[in-house]
């Protein structure tokens, strides 16, 4: 495991003021933050850094009189609890639960609901100025009845652009938030449909188009011809734009997963592109098998400057970065998951990149890398 000089945890579920969620004022049940993790980051005109932080707000006792309880939120009646009978779910992975009614397709249900949350950070990212509680970003549109995931933010040409994960019964969708100023957000809607997960835009365009990192989520595959060098399996793939809400997929896969690295469950864009004097940076996540959720770490890639379908350097040996341990030593009563480390956001600070990740789904870790650690490779 990789040692950085700053390498800590910011943001904590305590450090989370629950008077202020969004469902205080519509749900009558003790709720608690089950992770106050993967963050969007930017830099604002101010100088200091701005994380978007998921907050995870579950139920302190989601099982009564043999059913099993679901926060959703609805067009019509606000937050709702919804239940099931104990026998007609499987409740094995710790975040969410099947239906079983509707298996073989896995049907899930969530055991939180997750909002967005503005903290203002100092310069460096040690220290908190301020949790914009007043700029709070919650469920507003019937497609993000099941909440707002996975922020990540791009600052391009004068704007700040966040992609987000909205969930919901009708899709699994990429939606847009834009900002003049990095804080107050407005929704644009829906820019990439059905299960597609980890939308990443770049910060910057190149010939006067967007373009952003897409990963695909399902769970069909077709198998690779025997002499290929991949596996079959997901893939971080390149998708351009005019407008930033019009998106072609480009024709051929950016990154798959080689057979060299043995089988992987997931693969996906982690922190926004960024510019540097070696080309596109790109952090990303690959996950291996590991008990129910299995195991992220953190690679990364250097993509050419003009075109960014070719690929500089593609580190998928050694990680960035690994989940720490230490890190979460204070936090140990309230882990439910270990070996999970999602980096969601970058920005420069003079010789290093201040770097943005949630960490075991449960809190947000910043971390200071040298920009010498992606210099000396191959070329």
């Amino acid at each position: 495991m990789k040692n950085f000089s700053f390498d800590r945890i910011v943001l904590v579920p305590n450090d989370i003021d629950l008077s202020y969620s969004p469902l205080r004022n519509q749900l009558d049940v003790e709720t608690y933050v089950l992770g106050a993790f993967n963050p969007g980051m930017t830099r604002l005109s101010n100088g200091n850094l701005m994380l978007m932080v998921r907050i995870a707000e579950a139920l302190r006792n989601p099982v009564n009189d043999g059913k099993i309880n679901a926060i959703r939120w609805d067009e019509n009646k606000g937050y709702v609890l919804d239940k099931y009978k104990l026998d007609q779910v499987d409740s094995s992975d710790p975040r969410k639960f099947i239906l079983k009614e509707f298996l073989p397709n896995p049907v899930f249900a969530l055991t939180s609901i997750s909002w967005l949350l503005p903290v203002e950070l100092s310069p460096d990212g040690g220290t908190i100025i301020t949790i914009h509680y007043n700029k709070i970003i919650a469920p507003q549109q019937s497609y993000q009845e099941y909440g707002i995931e996975d922020p990540r933010i791009s600052y391009i040409s004068g704007k700040y652009y966040m992609t987000t994960c909205s969930v919901s019964s009708e899709r699994h969708s990429t939606t847009l938030y834009s900002s003049d100023d990095g804080i107050n957000y407005g929704l644009e809607g829906i820019i990439l449909d059905h299960q597609n997960k980890d939308m990443v835009l770049f910060e910057g365009t190149i010939d006067n188009k967007f373009y952003a990192l897409t990963r695909p989520l399902g769970s069909l595959y077709f198998a690779t011809p025997p002499d290929s060098i991949f596996n079959p399996g997901p893939s971080i793939n390149l998708a351009e734009s005019p407008d930033v809400l019009h998106w072609k997929p480009l024709d051929q896969p950016l990154i798959s997963p080689e057979k060299k690295f043995g089988h992987l469950l997931r693969l996906g864009g982690g922190a926004q592109p960024i510019l540097t004097a070696e080309g596109w940076l790109v952090l990303f996540h690959r996950v291996e098998e590991k008990c129910e959720v299995g195991i992220y770490r953190t690679y990364w890639a250097i993509l050419d400057e003009n075109n960014p379908q070719k690929i500089l350097h593609l580190e998928m040996k050694r990680p960035l970065l690994e989940a720490n341990p230490y890190l979460t030593s204070e936090l140990k009563d309230i882990i439910y998951i270990e070996d999970v480390v999602f980096t969601t956001g970058i920005v420069k600070s003079g010789k290093n990149f201040i770097v943005a990740s949630g960490e075991l789904d449960l809190c947000t870790r910043i971390t200071h890398i040298p920009k010498s650690a992606f210099e000396n490779y191959p070329k």
